[in-house]
This record gives C-alpha cells, sequence and structure tokens, in this order.
C-alpha cells in the first residue's frame, strides 16, 4: 500500500521516539520499569504501528493500526503530564514534547480521515 519509510508522520514519529529516549534517560533509576519503560514503549509503538499497518493488505487494516498509533500518542500524553507534575522534566521540555506530539496525532488523525475503505 505505502512505503512507510516516505510518510512524514512515520519520519516525525520516529525522531519521536528518539527524543523521548533521550529524556527519559535522567528519569530516576527507581522509574525504569515504571515510566521510562511506558513511555519508551508507547513512543516505540507509534511508528511501528504505521510501519506495520502500511503493510497490510486493506485500506480498512491500515486504518485500524493507525488509531492504535493514536492512541498511543495519547497514551505517552498523559504519561509526559505525570513525568512533568513529579518534576521528572522541566515545563519547557514538557511543552516541547507535548507540542511535537500533538502535531504528530493530528497528522495521524488527517490521514486516518483521508484514507477511503
Amino acid at each position: 500500500m505505502h512505503d512507510y519509510k516516505k510518510l512524514k508522520i512515520w519520519q516525525e514519529s520516529v525522531h519521536f521516539a528518539v527524543q523521548v529516549y533521550e529524556v527519559t534517560a535522567s528519569f530516576p533509576k527507581e522509574e525504569l520499569y515504571g515510566l521510562v519503560s511506558q513511555l519508551r514503549r508507547a513512543s516505540v509503538s507509534v511508528p511501528s504501528n504505521i510501519a506495520e499497518g502500511s503493510k497490510r493488505s486493506t485500506k480498512k487494516d491500515f486504518k485500524s493500526f493507525l488509531v492504535i498509533a493514536h492512541g498511543s500518542g495519547a497514551e505517552m500524553e498523559t504519561q509526559l503530564l505525570i513525568s512533568k507534575e513529579l518534576n521528572f522534566i522541566s515545563e519547557k521540555k514538557y511543552l516541547e514534547l507535548v507540542t511535537k506530539l500533538d502535531e504528530i496525532m493530528r497528522m495521524i488523525a488527517v490521514f486516518v480521515k483521508s484514507i477511503s475503505d
């Protein structure tokens, strides 16, 4: 269906996942299996679901994977807020990440709408 590597939403979400890994590297060690793990898994889930969905045989399947990717974005939004409230990330870094995440989530939502069944 689509070459996912050429999709801007895939490219941006890969870059975002790298940012999440970099930011969470400074989280307290006791969060390694908590917020660090959750944020990292959710961040990797977005581009992974875009890639997997793009290789499915139907548009309906692709849409389903995009919806899952969008859900992972909402998960990250919540986890980033909790991280900010716990002072694991600064207000500035939180706003930077949430702004980028919001952009990615909007791109996914628009792409979902653009795919006809």
